[in-house]
């Protein structure tokens, strides 16, 4: 063969190689596996009703994140998830353990994630935030105490709907009417530790804990207000049942006439039997010196788990934001009754609420006057004290023991109990 014909064919076959090269796909660059998809757990202590609605916020945001964020019950003991709402009764799990959380601005800061702490309500602050003002938590329901009655049991009593009582005083008179009239339960009342210790000390000015965490609730305005509890107990205008919210199924089934509770069941009562439903602040006492104060906040809080990944807490983080959105936080309202977290949140609310959810929202923000976060260690926040209160509150009013003497005691034991376990004087573990 000629060199030239040899030539030609070699470049042929180069040529050939390198088409075939060329028409081949490309290797891909060896690497990393791709990321596993990020899967989130939330732990509640909510009824199946409440679960139902949880439910609904949590589609919305993995329809929005792609996130899989799945629920689990609380258990007491049990090791947190990624992110835990916690009620006020339930304060007790953080505080026993608190290397099991993480404060909710260092995770937020870590995802690289924006927090305006300044756009949350000052009222809705109290045991989420640390002494330099940083969110620990996520105040995500909270509410204060009011006043629900039924219209309807009112002018069958020959009372004014419109002119709820104002003070403990004026109700007495209308609980008599009410009982006159054929109501066997005139009044009753969800939280008793919660609203008759904690919002009725403060109302009067007298905190029931100071910010350090000594009990002082056995001054005369709350001796004053127990022993007049007592006294409605024997005339059969209060009636007690235990120390939930049980009496607030009493109210919704058209039993009582009267309830004192959180602003949040204004969302609860909307179909309640028989009630036309009003709501009013809760009555103070206006023989105090200084006049009425203000009701407490406090509530279901969000916390962050410790021990998680960088990608769980980004995913984490995007839920928290998630939440704050103002469309959120209006779904947040309807279903659980709790008060907004920001200004444009209340807006939003304002817009879309029915009246009597708006007119709940409204009474107990004007309850709270801008110092609802005060007075941040609350005896109904930490399990054994709230139970040494409602032992000597029953003792009272079932006329075992007369009211100084209960809340003495009760104050008494409750400060030995701090002073044994000094980590429960803290309103968070932070």
């Amino acid at each position: 063969m000629k060199l030239s014909a040899c030539l030609a064919a070699v470049a042929c076959a180069v040529a050939l190689v390198a088409s075939a090269h060329a028409a081949a796909p490309a290797a891909k660059p060896a690497g990393k596996k791709p990321a596993a998809p990020v899967a989130l757990e939330l732990v509640h202590s909510l009824g199946p009703q409440g679960e139902q609605e949880l439910q609904d916020v949590v589609d919305s945001f993995v329809k929005e994140s792609g996130v899989t964020l799945t629920l689990r019950h609380f258990e007491e003991g049990g090791k947190p998830a990624i992110l835990n709402l916690i009620r006020r009764s339930e304060m007790g799990e953080i505080l026993s353990q608190p290397k099991r959380f993480v404060p909710l601005h260092q995770m937020m800061s870590k995802a690289g994630a924006k927090l305006n702490q300044g756009d949350i309500s000052a009222d809705l602050k109290a045991g989420v935030v640390d002494d330099r003002g940083r969110l620990v938590a996520l105040p995500l329901v909270y509410s204060t105490p009011v006043l629900f009655y039924n219209k309807n049991a009112l002018r069958k009593a020959g009372l004014d709907p419109e002119q709820p009582p104002a003070t403990w005083f004026e109700m007495q008179g209308m609980l008599d009417k009410l009982q006159s009239a054929g109501y066997a339960c005139p009044y009753t009342s969800s939280w008793p530790v919660w609203v008759h210790v904690d919002n009725v000390s403060a109302l009067s000015g007298l905190p029931a804990a100071s910010d350090k965490g000594k009990l002082s609730f056995n001054g005369l305005p709350q001796v004053k207000h127990i022993a007049m509890m007592a006294t409605w107990t024997k005339a059969g205008y209060f009636h007690l049942f235990g120390r939930g919210n049980k009496a607030s199924g009493k109210f919704n089934d058209g039993e009582c006439a009267m309830i004192t509770a959180d602003s949040r069941e204004a969302s609860d009562f909307r179909e309640a039997r028989g009630v036309e439903l009003g709501v009013a602040p809760l009555p103070h006492h206006d023989d105090v010196y200084g006049g009425r104060r203000n009701t407490l906040a406090d509530g279901t809080s969000l916390w962050i788990g410790a021990g998680r990944s960088t990608a769980e807490y980004k995913a984490a983080a995007r839920f928290v934001t998630f939440l704050l959105a103002p469309d959120i936080q209006v779904k947040i309202v309807r279903h659980y009754g709790g008060l907004p977290l920001t200004g444009a949140a209340r807006a939003a609310s304002r817009s879309v609420l029915l009246r009597d959810d708006d007119r709940a929202l409204e009474i107990a923000f004007a309850s709270l006057k801008g110092q609802g976060a005060r007075t941040a260690v609350r005896v109904a926040n930490i399990a054994p004290l709230s139970e040494i209160a409602n032992e000597e509150l029953e003792a009272v009013w079932v006329d075992q023991k007369p009211a100084k003497a209960a809340l003495d005691n009760a104050v008494t034991r409750g400060n030995k109990l701090l002073t044994d376990q000094p980590r429960l004087r803290k309103a968070q573990p932070f």
